[in-house]
């Protein structure tokens, strides 16, 4: 059981943990607002992706991407909702000190994953490829997708906290600007070769 569940762990910290746009849009707000700022963000990813690990397990995931029309309108729908990121991150106009604008939030992160179809295809993936030997197939299930969002937790986390280093060595606002941009434009490019590639990670 403990191979299982190691193996289940380190799959879903190099699935979930490559640099994708959902991890480089934690990056970017991080490194825009910082990390105390940038929490409600992040908890919004989680629970966005709480949502895909449970209809995953439940099979509702599956049904939701037997439906090719369907799937491509929320993989379209998380395009726009990322480009809306990036677009945020760089107009952001707060300072070092304060933030004079409205940061991206819970409501933000969670649409984001809610409307990711590759969340719920990689969730998918982990659950078909594990086997957690247990007495029940449910206990297993639920083992399964605690291990799936403990380590998601741990990687999201890390990423708003690198994006956070980067925002605590900013010393003017100015330098910030920069970053922001600088960050929102790495978003976009990602974005591009996402689209070019026809998938969203």
């Amino acid at each position: 059981m403990h191979e299982a569940l190691l193996s289940l762990a380190l799959t879903t910290f190099f699935l979930l943990g490559s640099p994708g746009p959902a991890p480089l849009a934690l990056a970017a707000v991080g490194a825009s607002v910082g990390v105390r700022a940038g929490r409600p963000f992040l908890f919004g990813i989680l629970t966005g992706l709480l949502v895909a690990i449970i209809a995953s397990a439940t099979g509702l995931g599956a049904l939701l991407l037997s439906f090719p029309q369907l799937t491509k309108a929320l993989q379209i729908g998380a395009l726009i909702y990322l480009f809306y990121v990036a677009y945020k991150i760089a107009t952001n106009e707060g300072g070092l000190a304060e933030l004079n604008s409205q940061p991206l939030g819970f409501k933000d992160g969670f649409i984001l994953n809610l409307l990711n179809p590759k969340a719920y295809a990689a969730c998918i993936a982990i659950f078909a490829n594990t086997n957690i030997p247990m007495e029940s197939a449910a206990q297993a299930s639920v083992v399964a997708a605690s291990t799936l969002f403990v380590v998601a937790v741990f990687v999201d986390t890390l990423w708003l906290y690198l994006g956070g280093l980067l925002h605590r060595v900013v010393k003017t606002n100015k330098q910030l600007k920069y970053l922001r941009v600088f960050f929102a434009s790495l978003l976009v490019l990602l974005l591009f070769f996402v689209t070019l590639s026809s998938e969203l990670i």
